[in-house]
C-alpha cells in the first residue's frame, strides 16, 4: 500500500489494513481519522501520538491480539518478528512457555516486546527481568514496546 493508496482509500478499507499494526479500535479510528498524511514521517508520529493517547484498556486491547512469544501464529508479521525463536532448543521453548504463564498470571495481559531481532535467549533474559516490575511500570514498559511495533508494522504496511 502506498500513502497515496492509505491516503485515498475507504475508511472500511483503511481500517481493516489498520487493524494489521494495531488491534485497538480507537487507534485504528483516530489513526483513520487523521487522514490525509503529508508523508511517511508524518504517518509515523501520528500511530505514535494516537497511541500515547489511549487509555489502559485500549492497550490491553492491542496487547491480547498477540500471539505469545514463541507460540505459532498465521499472522506472517507476527512470525517474523518472532523468528528468534525459530531455532531455540527445547529448554528455551519450555522456559518461555512457564515464563509466559508465570508474567500473565502477573500482570494479567500477555508479554509484549518488540521481538524483531531479537535471539530467544534475549526475549528469555528481558521476560525474566521484567517480571520483576510492578504491574504500573510495567504496563508502561510493555506500552512502549507495542507502540514500537505498531510503527514497524504501519512500515511494513507501506512496503506491501
Amino acid at each position: 500500500m502506498t500513502l497515496h493508496e492509505l491516503n485515498a482509500g475507504s475508511e472500511a478499507a483503511l481500517s481493516e489494513s489498520s487493524k494489521r499494526c494495531c488491534d485497538s479500535q480507537v487507534w485504528v479510528q483516530r489513526v483513520v481519522a487523521l487522514r490525509p498524511f503529508a508523508d511517511e514521517s508524518s504517518l509515523l508520529q501520528a500511530a505514535d501520538d494516537v497511541w500515547g493517547s489511549l487509555t489502559r484498556s485500549d492497550w490491553l486491547e492491542a496487547f491480547a491480539q498477540h500471539p505469545k512469544i514463541g507460540q505459532r501464529s498465521a499472522s506472517k508479521w507476527s512470525s517474523t518478528e518472532q523468528s528468534g525463536m525459530d531455532h531455540a532448543s527445547m529448554d528455551t521453548h519450555a522456559a518461555m512457555h512457564q515464563l509466559n504463564i508465570d508474567y500473565e498470571r502477573k500482570f494479567g495481559w500477555i508479554f509484549i516486546v518488540c521481538a524483531t531481532g531479537k535471539t530467544a535467549d534475549e526475549m528469555r533474559t528481558l521476560l525474566i527481568e521484567r517480571l520483576n516490575n510492578d504491574p504500573t511500570t510495567e504496563l508502561a514498559i510493555a506500552a512502549a514496546e507495542q507502540c514500537k511495533i505498531t510503527k514497524l508494522r504501519v512500515q511494513k504496511l507501506l512496503d506491501e
